[in-house]
């Protein structure tokens, strides 16, 4: 079985001589996610930051940066507000701590609001 052999993954890599060099690709592991009932989501209120603006802030999510999107996007979707989802944080657009945890709870995730 061949080996992905793409010149742009080989970019940064000095040019060996050496007839039985074979590149290693660096295999990044995507993270598995954790189902909803082994999260442990924590709910606050920030506004540290943020010109006074408030923010829901969900952290805690274990799991794949895809699966991570996709719960912040049904979160915006059902709060009718923006956000954005990004190194295992949601941000939700105001202060909707009450209303996450009911939608999260009903997705049979842990939740604590602190």
């Amino acid at each position: 079985m061949a080996k992905n052999n793409d010149w742009k993954e080989r970019l940064n890599i000095v040019y060996s001589t050496n007839p039985d060099f074979c590149y290693e690709h660096d295999g990044e592991e995507e993270t598995v996610t954790l189902p909803p009932e082994q999260q442990q989501l924590r709910i606050t209120l920030d506004k540290r930051h943020r010109n006074g603006k408030s923010v829901t802030l969900i952290t805690g999510f274990v799991g794949a940066e895809s699966d991570l999107k996709e719960l912040a996007r049904m979160l915006k979707t059902r709060c009718g507000v923006g956000g954005s989802a990004k190194g295992g944080e949601i941000l939700i657009q105001g202060d909707f701590r009450k209303q996450v945890e009911e939608v999260l709870t009903k997705a049979k995730y842990k939740v604590r609001i602190v």
